[in-house]
């Protein structure tokens, strides 16, 4: 018993003299160095003509390729150097926001119809070539975009408040899905 004694008495100085030698040294271990986050690779090239559909403003018809998942949300028009008159790109945005466009590597002059859920033109925008300024929306409520050529929106008579529809029935019919 008295080796044991010993033993505990032994262990428990040294365990305490080495615990006190940690502490008085008063350095935390250093902290690793901060992982540099890499810069955004932006598309180099445009993209695939996209799934398209037939949208109505009023009585004008259009061709719009839909631009659905995030990498075709942000490739959009980029590089593109022509557009058929009747024909844009739509964007349903994931939520509702303050949508924001900007013409990064896009040589064509565009315009863009900033719309609500329900499918009705709230704003519309043009868009300079190649212009990496963003186009802030009035209103936080868009939904969707339409980019059209430059000045198509003004040579249709086609102004905020009207509504748009696809061949499948509304805006929010087609794009947004209820299970």
């Amino acid at each position: 018993m008295k080796c044991f004694g010993a033993f505990w008495k032994s262990a428990f100085g040294l365990e305490l003299i080495c615990w006190l030698a940690l502490a008085g040294c008063g350095q935390k271990p250093a902290a690793p160095p901060p992982v540099a986050k890499p810069a955004h690779v932006y598309p180099a090239h445009a993209q695939a003509k996209l799934p398209a559909l037939r949208l109505w403003l009023g009585a004008a018809e259009v061709t719009a390729e839909m631009a659905l998942t995030p990498l075709q949300q942000e490739t959009g028009m980029m590089f593109r150097t022509n557009l058929d008159e009747n024909s844009g790109m739509i964007f349903p945005l994931p939520h509702l926001q303050r949508a924001n466009f900007w013409m990064l590597h896009c040589p064509l002059p565009l315009t863009a119809a900033y719309i609500d859920p329900q499918g009705q033109i709230l704003e519309i925008h043009e868009l300079r070539a190649n212009d990496t300024n963003g186009v802030v929306a009035g209103s936080p409520n868009i939904f969707y975009v339409l980019e059209m050529n430059q000045g198509w929106f003004a040579r249709h008579h086609i102004e905020p408040g009207t509504i748009v529809r696809t061949e499948r029935g509304t805006l929010e019919e087609t794009f947004i899905r209820r299970d």
